[in-house]
């Protein structure tokens, strides 16, 4: 697979799955704009991209922030021409049970997670119709599709995110813009890593794989929506959770 030529924005791409998407896609060929909101970690992983032999630049950014999405994607059409390939990763946990989880816990993580991504899809998707290509991938995760207890919030936003991905796939479809969704199980990551080892362990034994996933192992299912090879794929959830939800 080839993304030589082509422009790749990723969201959340400091740490775990973005990050580790930011390097496949850059492996791939593409060129890399890096947003989220830690500008030293994105300058750290501007470098490592570079002595690779790619090419990519930082754009700090708080998702949650409209003025800023728009702003951003200003920024990254000035400096790089178009956007070919959209990564919404970027995303948060409030968790709390429902009868308790406050207000400010539920609207924080639904801007952050969901409205996001509508609000970058909608920068970006100029730039793909004028060239009439486009790949959007959404990060949405197993807990939009089977719910989490303690997580009312974070599953309703990456379920809404399911339905964003089918409701664009059909609006962007006769353009040959593609939109998918990787849904992840559990994945070692920052998110994650406080959790604790009683309930690892539980998770680990609900997986058919026998392990917890890699932020490696998401990135390579993103890759793959954004090449060629899926250009018959699109308003597909793919899962990456090894087993844990079939069907």
């Amino acid at each position: 697979m080839t993304l030589s030529g082509r422009v790749a924005l990723v969201t959340g791409a400091s740490q775990g799955i973005g990050r580790a998407c930011a390097l496949k896609l850059s492996q791939s060929g593409a060129t890399i704009a890096l947003a989220a909101r830690s500008q030293d970690k994105l300058q750290e992983l501007v470098s490592e991209i570079g002595a690779a032999g790619g090419k990519a630049a930082a754009f700090p950014l708080d998702v949650g922030d409209e003025e800023q999405i728009k702003s951003t994607f200003k920024a990254v059409l000035t400096q790089f021409g178009k956007i070919d390939i959209l990564v919404n990763n970027a995303g948060i946990t409030r968790d709390q049970l429902v009868m308790r989880m406050k207000r400010a816990d539920w609207d924080s993580v639904l801007s952050t997670n969901l409205t996001s991504a509508y609000l970058c899809t909608q920068q970006a998707i100029g730039s793909m119709l004028r060239q009439r290509w486009g790949r959007i991938i959404n990060i949405t995760s197993i807990f939009g599709q089977m719910g989490q207890a303690g997580q009312a919030n974070y599953a309703a936003s990456k379920a809404g995110l399911i339905g964003l991905t089918m409701a664009i796939a059909r609006e962007v479809g006769s353009r040959n813009i593609t939109c998918n969704a990787v849904a992840p199980g559990f994945i070692e990551t920052a998110m994650t890593s406080g959790l604790a080892e009683d309930f690892r362990q539980t998770a680990v034994k609900m997986i058919p794989l026998g392990r917890i996933g890699t932020p490696d192992d998401v990135a390579g299912a993103v890759t793959f929506l954004t090449s060629d090879e899926a250009s018959y794929i699109t308003g597909h959830v793919l899962n990456v959770n090894g087993g844990m939800l079939m069907g």
